[in-house]
């Protein structure tokens, strides 16, 4: 049974998605669910905030891997593609008994060419093997990691861009959420999104379709979306309350056409009353850097670590948002169904 892959997506930047999917995967860790996380940007912020220099350092480094057939970030698993290898096998980083990482690296952006230049060729008459071996090396990857690590679940963040590793990344996709901000490139970000996840799912079930007999598994490529969070950012004295409100009510209209694509139905005026809003999250500012100092999430800081008095208070908010944040994904995708199939298909 393959294992649900959840990425957090949106074109525009700056909206706190990389911070969505490293706390929404510590709150289901916390409630025993066993996740695993996969940073396919290139720019790997999410595993930077798991771990400092040194140990990214260490992870980048080849030499330091203990048996060579493993690899210690998602770019030394594809590597052997570039020539004439086949995938290897990850060596999963083991945050706690129900996370685990494939983390990030900045090298990872030396695959963009090679996977655009096999998306044609899924589309020829023979030597299918190779091409559809590398579009879907990320999802192979992220399904073996989960087979070993026991997860029920798969959380992926990718780059704000609209190339040809998040398409690769979208083909590995079960479902799709969009953080978002009450801004207009956040809007136009969501904008250009929908037509490209269209037109990607309808790409992708051509290939699919090219190779009759396939191989090996290859993912559905559904793609479905999920839901919008918006990121709360405070308002400041030169963003007037107005204009605030403004891209506010924009949210669920835009969403409903560009991602849903109902342009027919009454779509509600802002998004706390919009049930394909999944969560309101509030920006935590203070929060932020005192969480990336000791490399935690907000819910977990302690008075030790400076979260006395008010951040205090904060500190138990946060925990509830995502918590609850958490069930709604859950109910959703259907992922405690699904987790009690996986479990029950161990047992047998």
């Amino acid at each position: 049974m393959n294992i649900p892959v959840l990425t957090f997506f949106n074109n525009k930047g700056g909206v706190g998605k990389t911070s969505l999917v490293y706390h929404l995967a510590w709150s289901f860790a916390d409630r025993g669910k066993s996740v695993l996380v996969c940073d396919l940007d290139p720019q790997a912020n999410l595993t930077t905030a798991f771990f400092d220099e040194d140990e990214i350092e260490s992870l980048w480094n080849e030499d330091s891997q203990v048996k060579q057939e493993s690899a210690t970030t998602i770019y030394q698993c594809v590597q052997p593609l570039l020539q004439v290898g086949d995938i290897r096998k990850p060596a999963l980083q083991k945050i706690n008994p129900n996370l685990y990482l494939i983390p990030g690296d900045l090298a990872l952006a030396g695959f963009e060419d090679i996977l655009s230049g096999v998306w044609p060729d899924a589309l020829g008459a023979n030597n299918l093997y190779r091409p559809f071996r590398i579009l879907t090396a990320f999802w192979t990857i992220m399904q073996m990691a989960a087979e070993e690590s026991g997860a029920s679940l798969i959380l992926a963040d990718v780059g704000p861009n609209l190339g040809a590793i998040n398409r690769s990344a979208l083909i590995a996709t079960d479902h799709v959420i969009v953080p978002l901000g009450a801004d207009l490139f956040s809007l136009q970000g969501l904008r250009n999104l929908g037509p490209t996840l269209i037109r990607w799912r309808r790409d992708w079930e051509k290939r699919r379709e090219n190779w009759e007999e396939p191989d090996f598994s290859l993912p559905m490529g559904h793609m479905r979306p999920l839901g919008y969070v918006v990121q709360q950012h405070s308002i400041r004295m030169s963003r007037p309350v107005k204009a605030y409100d403004k891209w506010m009510r924009r949210i669920p209209n835009d969403y409903a056409n560009f991602l849903v694509g109902n342009s027919s139905d009454p779509v509600p005026d802002l998004p706390m009353n919009d049930p394909e809003c999944l969560s309101m999250i509030k920006h935590y500012r203070s929060l932020i850097p005192m969480a990336q100092e000791v490399r935690k999430p907000i819910f977990h800081l302690t008075p030790a670590d400076g979260a006395i008095g008010g951040h205090s208070v904060s500190v138990t908010e946060a925990r509830n948002d995502f918590h609850k944040l958490g069930k709604i994904v859950s109910t959703r995708a259907n992922l405690d169904d699904r987790a009690e199939r996986v479990n029950l298909g161990k047992l047998q």
